[in-house]
C-alpha cells in the first residue's frame, strides 16, 4: 500500500445535469482570441488564413463551480471576466480527423475565465508566459455539464451581465475556429482524454469587476452560470 507525506488532493469533478454521478476533470485547456471582435479589442487581430489556434492551460486548483463566491485576487487592480462555451471531452483521441471530431464530444457547459488582465498584458508585452495573469486561484468557473454526446454546437447566443447590465453578447457562429476544428488542432499536440475541458474563447466586451459584483451568464441550449466577487484577500 502506498503512503504519502500528506493527503493527496481530492478528485476534481463537476456536476452533470440529470445524473448523480459527477464528471472527473482531467485538464483545463483555453483557446486564445477565438472571436474576431475580441481579438481586435485586445490589439491582436486574427487572420485565420495565415494563423492557427493557440492555447494556454490552467491548473485544476483554479476550478470552481458556478454559484460560488470567490475572493478578489491579490496583486491586481484589473480583475476581468471572460464568458465562454466549455467543451467536455468524453473519449480519448490523438490526431483526430475533423470529420471524426464529434466522436470525442461528451457535452458542454458555461465557463468563466477570470483574468488578472494587468499582469497578463504586462507579461505579454515582455514576451513572457501569462501564468500570473491567467493561472489564478479560483479563476476557472464552470457550470454543470450538459451531456450532448457527439453533438457539435455551431450557433447559439452567448451573453454575460454584471450586476444586471449586459457586458458581453455574441453567438457561437462567430467562433473563428469552430468545435471540430479545435478538436482536430488540439489533438495534434495532446492525447485528449475523457475529462479534458476546452474553454473555446470569449467574445468582445471583457472588462473589470470589483468586490461585491455579481456575474451572470448563459449559453443558449447549454445553461447558465453565476459568480459573486468577494472582498480582496
Amino acid at each position: 500500500m502506498t503512503t504519502y507525506l500528506w493527503n493527496p488532493p481530492d478528485v476534481v469533478s463537476l456536476p452533470v445535469r440529470g445524473m448523480a454521478d459527477r464528471l472527473p476533470v482531467n485538464r483545463l485547456f483555453f483557446v486564445g482570441r477565438n472571436y474576431h471582435a475580441h481579438a481586435v479589442e485586445m490589439g491582436r487581430p486574427v487572420d485565420k488564413a495565415n494563423e492557427s489556434p493557440f492555447y494556454f492551460t490552467k491548473s485544476l486548483s483554479t476550478l470552481v463551480e458556478s454559484g460560488a463566491t470567490v475572493a478578489y485576487p491579490p496583486a491586481t487592480g484589473d480583475f476581468q471576466f471572460e464568458m465562454e462555451l466549455v467543451l467536455a471531452i468524453g473519449a480519448p483521441g490523438f490526431e483526430v480527423r475533423r470529420d471524426a471530431a464529434h466522436e470525442l464530444i461528451y457535452g458542454y457547459a458555461c465557463g468563466l475565465d477570470m483574468t488578472r488582465r494587468d499582469l497578463q498584458l504586462a507579461a505579454r508585452d515582455k514576451g513572457r508566459p501569462w501564468d500570473l495573469g491567467k493561472d489564478v486561484e479560483q479563476s476557472s468557473v464552470v457550470s454543470q455539464i450538459v451531456p450532448m454526446p457527439g453533438k457539435v454546437l455551431a450557433e447559439g447566443e452567448l451573453a454575460l451581465a454584471v450586476n444586471g447590465q449586459t457586458r458581453q453578447k455574441s453567438d457561437l457562429s462567430r467562433l473563428i475556429w469552430n468545435i471540430p476544428e479545435l478538436i482536430e488542432d488540439l489533438s495534434r499536440f495532446y492525447h485528449l482524454q475523457p475529462g479534458d475541458l476546452i474553454f473555446t474563447g470569449t467574445p468582445e466586451g471583457v472588462g473589470p469587476v470589483q468586490p461585491g459584483d455579481r456575474i451572470d451568464g448563459h449559453v443558449q441550449g447549454v445553461g447558465e452560470i453565476a459568480l459573486t466577487i468577494g472582498p480582496a484577500q
